[in-house]
Order: C-alpha cells, then sequence, then structure tokens
C-alpha cells in the first residue's frame, strides 16, 4: 500500500516550526468536532500532535473526517500554525497543523479500552491486549528508558575493555536453589536441557579462558513464585574480571550506574557510594537492602532489660536472642486497631507478637509497664530517642527473625505517614557487604549458600570455613538503591580445593560433585586466577528509574503472577506428535 510516509513526528514541532509543510504518520487518539473546527489529536512513539480542520474553508475535507475513529492509522499533511490556546501541559502545546490532507492508511476495531495514561482498567484486560496497552505514553516512555539503558551498558563496559559474550541458554541443569525451567531433548531421549538461572559458570570459565574481561546482557529463567517484582523470565547485565578485588567491582559499578543516572535523568550521583556490612544494616535498619531516604533507625535494648522480671524479655535473653525496637515518630496517637493492623503484619513476618510503648504528654501508656520497672522504662525511652507523642514498637526473638519483623514495620510507618511519598523521587544509593557465607538448614542437616556456592570466603575468614563455617563471611557485595536490591557479586572461589570443601558443606558427596559439576572442577585445575563480578538486574534497574512499582511495567510482554501470558494464551498444551517425538507422555491426572 502507498502513503505519504513521514517528514516529522508527532513530539518534535514546536512555535519554531510555524508556516513549515509537514506529513504526519500515527494512530488518532480523539476526533473532536466542535462546529466551527474539527480537532484530531495524532499520536506516534514521539509524542502527540493536535490536527485541526475549519469545515468552511475545506467541507470535503471535514466530511470525510467523519470516517475517522480512534486508533485508525492515518496519514496526514498540513501546515504548521500556533494555537490560539495553548496547552502548556504538552511539549507540541503551543502549535497544531493545519490540515490539507489526510488518508486513512488502516482501520481499527473499537479497542477494549481507551488508549491513555490514566487507565481505570484492571491488568488482566491490559496484558491480554498487550499490543494496545505498549501504545500507552507511559509505557512506550519506561521502554525509551530500557533502550538508553541498553545503549549505556555497551558503551560503558566497551570503554573499559569488556568483551561481550553470548553465553548458551541450553545447559545442564544444576539443581541448586531456585527450580530449573527443563527442555527435553528430542535427539538423546530421556535427556533434559535446562534454561539458565544465570550465566554464572560459563562467565567464571571464560575468565579460566583467558578472557579477563566479559560482559553481557543476560537472559535468564527460574521456575519460581511470581510477585510484583520477580517474572519468570528476567534481565540481567552479567559483569566478570579476572584479577580484581572486590573494591574494583565496586569501583567499575559505581562509574556505571554514575554515568547511567547522568544520560537517563540528567542527575548527579555522588561516588562512592556508602558501604555497610550485612550486621549493620539488620541491626539499624533491619534489612540486608535498607532504604536508607530516611531515619527511623532501630535501637538495640537488650542490654537495658539483663535481669528484667518480664519472662517474654527474659526467655529471649536467655536463649541469646535480641530485644529490638522501632520508635515511630509522632504516632502515639495511633489507635489500639492500627496497632493491632501492625501486630498482624509483625505475624506475618514470623513474630510471636507486638509489644508497644506510647509516650503522650509525659506519660507511658503500655500493656507491658506494669511488668518493667521504671528504671528499665527509662533506659528505654532513653536508648531509643523516645519523645513526646511518640511510639515504640518492640520485637523479641532470635536476632535476625526480630530485625526483620522490625524493618518490615519500618517500612509500613514509613507509608502510612507517607514519608515515602516524600521521598520519591530521592535515589539513595549504598552497598550492602560482608553477607554472612552460608546458614544451617536444620530441615535438610546441611548448610545451604546465602549467595551461591562459588562465592569466596572473606580471606580473613578462610580458617573459619573450614572450622567454624557458620560464622564465616562472604567476600560478597549487594547494590541497594531505594531499598531494593538492583544487583548483587561477589570475589569468586579459584582454587579447587576450596571448591570441593564448598561443596561438600552444601552436603554434595564426591560423586554429586564430578556429576553436577565436575567439568567446573576440571577447569579449576587448570590455572584459574583469582576473579570477581556482578549481575545487575535490569529490570528492577528500569524500574527504578522509571519510579514503578511493578515489573510488568517495563517488560514488553510479562507473565501473571501464576506464569501465564493471557495475551498468546501459554503455557499452553502441545500435541500428542510432539510428545511422542521427544519421548514423552503425560500422566493421567487421579
Amino acid at each position: 500500500m502507498h502513503f505519504k510516509k513521514r517528514n516529522a513526528n508527532c513530539g518534535e514541532l514546536r512555535k519554531e516550526n510555524t508556516n513549515k509543510e509537514v506529513i504526519l504518520n500515527g494512530w488518532v487518539q480523539t476526533v473532536r468536532d466542535m462546529g466551527g473546527l474539527i480537532f484530531i489529536d495524532l499520536r506516534d512513539r514521539w509524542g502527540l500532535t493536535q490536527l485541526v480542520i475549519e469545515p468552511e474553508t475545506n467541507p470535503e475535507l471535514a466530511a470525510k473526517s467523519k470516517e475517522l475513529k480512534s486508533e485508525y492509522v492515518i496519514w496526514a499533511e498540513g501546515k504548521v500554525r500556533e494555537r490560539e490556546n495553548p496547552n502548556s501541559k504538552m511539549p507540541t502545546g503551543l502549535i497544531e497543523v493545519l490540515l490539507k490532507d489526510f488518508e486513512i492508511i488502516n482501520k481499527s476495531e473499537l479497542p477494549p479500552f481507551e488508549i491513555i495514561d490514566d487507565l481505570d482498567t484492571n491488568e488482566e484486560s491490559r496484558l491480554k491486549y498487550r499490543f494496545l496497552d505498549l501504545r500507552r505514553p507511559t509505557l512506550q516512555g519506561n521502554f525509551d528508558i530500557r533502550n538508553k539503558l541498553y545503549q549505556v551498558t555497551h558503551q560503558y563496559f566497551a570503554k573499559h575493555n569488556f568483551y561481550e559474550v553470548e553465553t548458551p541458554i541450553l545447559m545442564k541443569s544444576t539443581p541448586e536453589g531456585a527450580r530449573d525451567f527443563l527442555v527435553p531433548s528430542r535427539i538423546n531421549k530421556g535427556k533434559f536441557y535446562a534454561l539458565p538461572q544465570s550465566p554464572q559458570l560459563y562467565k567464571q570459565i571464560l575468565m579460566i579462558s583467558g578472557f579477563e574481561r566479559y560482559v553481557q546482557i543476560a537472559k535468564c529463567f527460574r521456575d519460581e513464585d511470581l510477585r510484583s517484582d520477580r517474572q519468570p523470565e528476567f534481565t540481567q547485565i552479567d559483569v566478570e574480571m579476572s584479577f580484581a578485588n572486590a573494591d574494583e567491582v565496586l569501583e567499575l559499578t559505581e562509574g556505571f550506574f554514575k554515568m547511567l543516572w547522568k544520560d537517563v535523568l540528567n542527575m548527579d550521583i555522588q561516588t562512592p557510594f556508602l558501604r555497610m556490612t550485612y550486621e549493620e544494616a539488620m541491626m539499624r535498619f533491619g534489612s540486608d537492602k535498607p532504604d536508607l531516604r530516611f531515619g527511623l533507625e532501630l535501637s538495640d535494648i537488650t542490654k537495658h532489660l539483663q535481669g528484667t522480671d518480664f519472662k517474654v524479655f527474659s526467655d529471649t535473653i536467655e536463649s541469646k536472642g535480641i530485644i529490638s525496637c522501632l520508635n515511630a515518630k509522632a504516632c502515639a496517637s495511633y489507635s489500639r486497631k492500627n496497632i493491632d493492623d501492625l501486630t498482624e503484619l509483625a505475624k506475618k513476618y514470623g513474630a510471636k507478637g507486638l509489644a508497644w510503648i506510647k509516650f503522650a504528654d509525659g506519660k507511658v501508656n503500655s500493656p507491658i509497664s506494669k511488668f518493667l520497672t521504671e528504671e528499665e522504662i527509662s533506659n528505654i525511652l532513653k536508648e531509643t530517642g523516645a519523645e513526646n507523642g511518640d511510639l515504640l514498637l518492640i520485637v523479641s526473638d532470635k536476632k535476625y527473625k526480630a530485625l526483620t519483623v522490625l524493618g518490615a514495620l519500618r517500612l509500613e510507618i514509613a507509608r502510612r505517614e507517607k514519608i515515602l511519598e516524600q521521598v520519591k523521587n530521592q535515589f539513595s544509593f549504598s552497598w550492602v557487604v560482608d553477607f554472612p557465607l552460608l546458614e544451617f538448614d536444620e530441615e535438610d542437616n546441611r548448610f545451604v549458600a546465602l549467595h551461591h556456592p562459588f562465592t569466596s570466603p572473606l580471606e580473613q575468614d578462610l580458617n573459619l570455613f573450614y572450622e567454624k563455617p557458620e560464622i564465616a563471611r562472604a567476600n560478597a557485595y549487594d547494590i541497594v538503591v531505594n531499598g531494593a536490591e538492583l544487583g548483587g557479586g561477589s570475589i569468586r572461589i579459584h582454587q579447587r580445593e576450596i571448591q570441593e570443601q564448598m561443596f561438600k558443606l552444601l552436603g554434595l558427596s564426591k560423586e554429586e560433585q564430578i556429576s553436577k559439576f565436575g567439568y567446573f572442577l576440571d577447569a579449576l585445575k587448570y590455572g584459574a586466577p583469582p576473579h570477581g563480578g556482578i549481575a545487575l538486574g535490569l529490570d528492577r534497574i528500569v524500574m527504578t528509574l522509571c519510579g514503578t512499582e511493578n515489573i510488568r511495567d517495563v517488560i514488553a510482554f510479562p507473565k501473571t503472577t501464576s506464569g501465564l501470558s493471557l495475551m498468546d494464551g501459554c503455557p499452553s498444551q502441545v500435541e500428542k506428535k510432539q510428545l511422542n517425538e521427544l519421548g514423552l507422555r503425560l500422566l493421567k491426572e487421579d
């Protein structure tokens, strides 16, 4: 089909283009017949331009415009002129195009919802008609930002002498951690590939192969339960460096974020980023990904309750737990129902209950005050910096459980008190370092790796790794922005004997080590250099740049929380012939 091709787009025309003859291509947003004038809003990827027809001087074109409906695709030709009634809310709001002619390129049925940003439509309908949903300016703006992130990634790492290398999508299944997506082999019946949860071992092997600096925008897959910031397939910026220590990886990553924020948001961010240990982050904020845009820090009040007669607290102290407190500033006015709601939230995160103290009108009001001495209460108020009008929330439990509960309450108070709303346009970057290397799983009676099993212990904890692995720390680091973990990495194990010890601690026999990771253990025998890296969550970075909390707003064709693609109907059943070719048979459900 022949049509007149654009010589301008719908987002670029300004007052200085007055009297310019233009041809535009795009979608009809709205048609408004005001009697004396007919207005058509035309939309393309770049923006919106108002077209105008004067029926008195061009009656034929006015009659022809009656055919137009929303989402029709047209070309339009005319002359730019200044608007009599400017619209300061849109970039092209000072001009309009007086139409000379237009033609319909393609018609559209009535869309199931209007293509506007303030869309009062349920998400299920939006995902079913994703090809229409993606026409909305906000979503298109999100993908403009995503595209800029791709470009910055290529430029930055090329500038720092990194090779871009593609690693396999079909790989060996190594079921440690999240579940693999499995792909049956037609040629080798009864055997399966796995989709990569991460290119971890491949990038380490590239370091052993002498590539020294590798980067990849990698597609990864995890068969796990979904939520607003998680999808079964996701994208990460995968980085690995040989002969590098943690400081070098962190410095390189900070430079990347500095360039990214400047190029995308025109914002200067300060480097180096704040660093805090895992222990400090948990004790102060109750989270290993703390939001540092506001205070509300936790206080350890255990020392002030030594010898207390309150059994709940004394039992915790005896079992080497912790009693920690959050000072919810100016929240003493909370009703009993408000506090009951906070108690339910605390229980959701594993707390047995929630103690509280209100300090109002110079007096203490609390259901636990009768169990505490005046000195104990006075010390708690002093330790937490309590002032008139404050509400103290107290959790007593195993150390990290109590801290995690209070971390969740801290964020809830920030939401309720509109603190998050006040800081929404700020960005606070930090590193969390020195994580525990391992955690003992009592159910499986073995250790599990808190990052992944290729993370090295801190050099000063190497002896502990063999003697007391439960207290050894990892040479690992997470980058945190506004309470979200945007990436994590570590210095890797590059010596075979240490890697074998790690596998042993994780409960893998010699035979299992060879079966699952034999090729990697072999590679470690041939002069593996010291190396480390980081994986940055590309989707989460885009979410942060766009200011959205829903990952589906930054992925073109996302899945629902139940892993469904509503637009194309997958996952779906396949023909019996396809199953036979793969040597598979479905079991009948009982």
